[in-house]
This record gives C-alpha cells, sequence and structure tokens, in this order.
C-alpha cells in the first residue's frame, strides 16, 4: 500500500439484539471478499453477541480452509453526541 494511503475496512456495528448468525453470515462474507472487518460492541450484551458471531463465523469460513485471528481493543466511538467507550474486534483471516 503506498504511503499516506487510508486503509479502508468494514465495519460492522453489533448490539445487545444482534442475531449473531446473521452477524457470522455478514461476518463471513466480509473476511472471504475483503480479508479484514472491524466489529463494534458498546456494552456487555453488543460484546456477547460479537464474540459469539465470531466463533460461528469460524465455522462458515472452515470449509474453506480459512481460520480467523481476533485482535481485540477499547474504542471510543461518539453516539448522539456523547463519547462511549467499547470493545472492537478486527477480524482477519490466517
Amino acid at each position: 500500500m503506498a504511503q499516506g494511503a487510508k486503509e479502508v475496512m468494514e465495519i460492522l456495528k453489533v448490539s445487545s439484539s444482534s442475531r449473531p448468525k446473521a452477524v457470522a453470515g455478514a461476518l463471513a462474507t466480509v473476511v472471504e471478499r475483503d480479508k479484514k472487518v472491524l466489529l463494534h460492541a458498546i456494552g456487555a450484551g453488543a460484546v456477547n453477541q460479537a464474540v459469539k458471531a465470531i466463533a460461528i463465523a469460524r465455522g462458515f469460513v472452515a470449509p474453506r480452509g480459512l481460520d480467523l485471528i481476533t485482535t481485540i481493543a477499547f474504542s471510543t466511538l461518539e453516539i448522539d453526541g456523547s463519547e462511549r467507550t467499547g470493545i472492537k474486534f478486527l477480524v482477519e483471516p490466517k
């Protein structure tokens, strides 16, 4: 990648009401197409759904010879004018 070029990656927002299997399908599709995806989750319920989705997605991509590596970090997001701390999951194929 050229110096100064910004890498664009898909961002999926996960909430406590997100269905893990649906998020996993989206995650698997993006990983196969773009190679990296970022999941954002704010709150314990959302983090729980994101973790389940990553585990399910591993099963979706395994038949294609892929495994998923996840890097987890805190993130600060602005929602409705206020800052919220959440968890971000960078998921990429191995």
